[in-house]
């Protein structure tokens, strides 16, 4: 199957999701609104559950595009660094999946795929990947301060910079997802990253 109908369904599974419980998704339903047969849809994804882990896996890997581009950006340590934390608490609020794959909070709205592999039988490389593990709260945590330390040290960075570095990184992500368990009431996420980072660490 062509990676764009892979695409299709995957959205139209999202847009149901945005419309009622996944409990109350139909397989026969998401496969009509993408065009394709049932069959098609079992084909690609196996399972109702199948098709879940794709569609979280699908939106982990976009919050994490996401990170990609807000540490791409032309600006100082301190700057991306807010840049990400702003686009974490951004993706959470408007991304019901991102912000239960980042809080560990799934409501019963949601599906919730455990995040231990699960056996594969699938011929389809991407679903393979789908029913591999998926990242827990800690384990985002752990991804977007590496990729961040590994962007902002640079190739021949000293050791206890770099140690300094990944403490500031995690700190700016743990803020971001404060502030998605509990919006600040004043301020904004950028206003308390630049406030908390220690000015020497980026």
């Amino acid at each position: 199957m062509m990676p764009a109908a892979r695409e299709s369904l995957l959205d139209a599974a999202y847009t149901a999701l945005a419309r009622r419980p996944w409990s109350a998704v139909r397989m026969v339903d998401v496969a009509a609104a993408a065009g394709v047969s049932r069959q098609t849809l079992y084909n690609e994804f196996g399972s109702k559950e199948g098709l879940a882990r794709a569609l979280v896996r699908r939106e982990a890997d976009g919050y994490l595009a996401g990170v990609e581009r807000a540490l791409a950006t032309p600006a100082d340590a301190r700057d991306r660094l807010t840049a990400t934390a702003e686009w974490t608490a951004s993706a959470a609020r408007e991304n019901a999946l991102v912000r239960a794959m980042l809080t560990g909070c799934w409501s019963e709205r949601l599906p919730s795929p455990t995040l231990s592999a699960v056996p594969s039988s699938s011929a389809v490389p991407a679903q393979r990947r789908a029913d591999g593990p998926l990242p827990s709260p800690g384990d985002f945590v752990a991804m977007v301060r590496d990729r961040a330390v590994a962007v902002l040290a640079g190739p021949g960075a000293a050791k206890p910079d770099t140690a300094e570095l990944a403490r500031s990184c995690e700190l700016a992500v743990r803020l971001a997802l404060s502030c998605v368990a509990a919006p600040p009431s004043e301020g904004n996420v950028a206003d308390l990253v630049r406030t908390a980072l220690p000015r020497q660490a980026v």
